[in-house]
């Protein structure tokens, strides 16, 4: 059995983490812009754009929108149709909700078990991204089973805790 201060130190552990990788996904965006900028001003001078910098814009989007998922699920940030959530009574859109999340959870829990499996045969391979630069493609298939495994955790969240993913008002989020 898994002590009160031992649940604490992995939920302190998992909550920076997910902080982590949002604040990373933050510095990614910036990045994307800088680079946007620095891309249009080399076009504009006539000077070739550097290779890296178009593949980190690639990675960059990529990375972003992963490592934000997470966080976003946590704060109900996804699509879902308000119009039908709303016109739910309560404990419809309390099992409807719930079952939403079961639903999304077993599929990010699947995506994050099926991106482990393409980590691990890119390692096994020695898969390597050959555009400008001998990249491992581990390092970009890495952030599928760490996203979804969160997404799969947060998602859990909406299904076991107190809170349901819906607020059951259109527009409450917006």
């Amino acid at each position: 059995m898994i002590s009160v201060g031992a649940m604490r130190s992995i939920r302190f552990v998992y909550e920076k983490f997910l902080q982590a990788m949002v604040v990373l996904a933050g510095m990614t965006l910036v990045w994307l812009m800088l680079a946007v900028v620095i891309s249009v001003i080399q076009r504009n001078l006539g000077i070739q754009s550097w290779a890296w910098l178009f593949i980190s814009t690639e990675y960059g989007m990529f990375y972003l929108t992963l490592l934000g998922a997470p966080w976003l699920v946590r704060k109900r940030g996804h699509v879902h149709i308000e119009l039908l959530t709303a016109s739910l009574p309560g404990r419809y859109l309390n099992a409807f909700s719930r079952l939403i999340a079961l639903l999304a959870a077993l599929i990010c829990l699947i995506m994050a078990l099926k991106g482990l499996e393409l980590v691990m045969t890119n390692i096994e391979r020695g898969d390597l991204d050959i555009r400008a630069y001998f990249f491992p493609t581990w390092i970009l298939s890495l952030a599928f089973p760490i996203s979804f495994g969160l997404m799969t955790v947060e998602y859990a969240r909406f299904v076991f805790g107190s809170e349901i993913m819906h607020t059951g008002v259109a527009g409450a989020l917006e």
